[in-house]
């Protein structure tokens, strides 16, 4: 084993299936293959692993029901079964699930050498809080064994204290074995210009004189998102500041969302922004005058990390991983409470951040970065070898 004696840690990176669609483990994957390849140390050597996603129910059509079904057999019979050819043809020193959703695949691992990524609880919601997410028994079995297999890991990477903590306080997972490690703003979230960036966006946004503020959402329409409390506090500021817009990224409203704008008068005031590279994406961070993120709960808040590493003021719900991620130099307002929320969007947008508190909140924002989370892996793998 390479990583016993000195030699470099070879570290098999389980990726999700492309597939899936999750952009943000996508993500995940990317920084950490990236970033651990980048280290001077040359001391891991990182292969990224994900078997080819096989069709099978899907060829009876695209409906929702078929496309499960290729997920269950792919997650839990094709990629496992992968797993168990590499372990035994061609093992590596530690194995290292970037998805918690996918910590199936431990059970397939060698005992001692496996870490587990925990982004957050969500997906075990029906064994943790039944009466909030009641599914059926087939489906609670398959978060069991999801579940259990994070339980056996040798080492549960946290993205954030709150994570830790929700884990310690369920008793899943003895304290010895959790570490945070936070993930980071990838390079290209920044305050500085990137004129070519920043031209395609005032193309696309038509910045320019006389357009009033532009307050800014980016994540998907998921429950604890809150994007109703997003859409009222909107509707709440531009009765108080005419002309105010929201710009919308991370995917399109839903149907029930675009009724709801429409029930409050201000449909026509957003712009749902398409696909953005990472670039685009910090332009329209650059440009916007406030981030708002109302979510209910979160397991961390990287578009936070990355609105604040560009530069952006934002504003807050008051849960324990925003406070971590925000600290200091962010502003909060309590989960739901819209007068609240409307109250501190007008005064940030009516009062700019000064110069001393910009560098405040980009200076706080520095210590998410993907390369200390990178180095902070390096050393659970190099524990794991001994």
């Amino acid at each position: 084993m390479n990583g016993v004696g000195g030699g470099a840690v070879r570290a098999a990176i389980l990726c999700d299936y492309r597939e899936e669609g999750w952009a943000s483990m996508d993500l995940v994957a990317e920084m950490v293959l990236g970033h651990l390849r980048a280290r001077p140390e040359g001391d891991v050597d990182a292969s990224a692993v994900v078997p080819t996603w096989r069709r099978r129910a899907g060829r009876l059509g695209g409906s929702g029901l078929a496309r499960n079904a290729d997920r269950l057999l792919n997650r839990l019979v094709d990629y496992p079964r992968e797993l168990r050819r590499i372990v035994r043809d061609s093992p590596f020193d530690v194995y290292h699930v970037i998805d918690h959703s996918y910590s199936q695949l431990v059970h397939v691992l060698p005992a001692g050498r496996s870490v587990v990524t925990c982004h957050d609880l969500d997906a075990f919601r029906c064994l943790l809080d039944p009466a909030a997410e009641p599914r059926p028994k087939w489906f609670r079995a398959v978060s069991r064994r999801i579940l259990r297999g994070m339980q056996r890991a040798a080492a549960v990477a946290c993205n954030s204290e709150a994570t830790r903590d929700a884990i310690l306080a369920r008793g899943l997972v003895p304290a010895e074995r959790l570490h945070v490690t936070y993930v980071g703003a990838a390079r290209e979230f920044s305050a500085e210009a990137d004129p070519a960036a920043d031209a395609e966006i005032a193309r696309l946004l038509g910045v320019g004189p006389g357009v009033g503020p532009a307050l800014l959402h980016v994540g998907t329409n998921i429950p604890r998102k809150r994007i109703d409390v997003l859409l009222e506090v909107f509707a709440a500021v531009r009765r108080e500041v005419p002309g105010a817009r929201l710009w919308k990224a991370g995917g399109a409203l839903q149907a029930e969302f675009q009724e709801h704008a429409r029930r409050l008068g201000v449909a026509g005031s957003i712009v749902t922004l398409p696909f953005l590279s990472r670039a685009q994406l910090a332009a329209v961070y650059r440009r916007a005058d406030l981030a708002l993120f109302p979510s209910e709960a979160e397991g961390f808040g990287l578009p936070v990390a990355e609105a604040m590493a560009c530069g952006a003021p934002v504003l807050l719900s008051d849960i324990p991983a925003f406070r971590e991620v925000g600290g200091p130099a962010a502003r909060y307002a309590p989960v739901a409470d819209v007068p609240a929320w409307t109250a501190a969007a007008v005064s940030l947008l009516s009062s700019p951040p000064s110069p001393d508190a910009r560098a405040a909140a980009l200076q706080w924002s520095s210590r998410f970065r993907w390369s200390t989370h990178a180095d902070q892996l390096a050393g659970i793998y190099r524990s794991l070898c001994g």
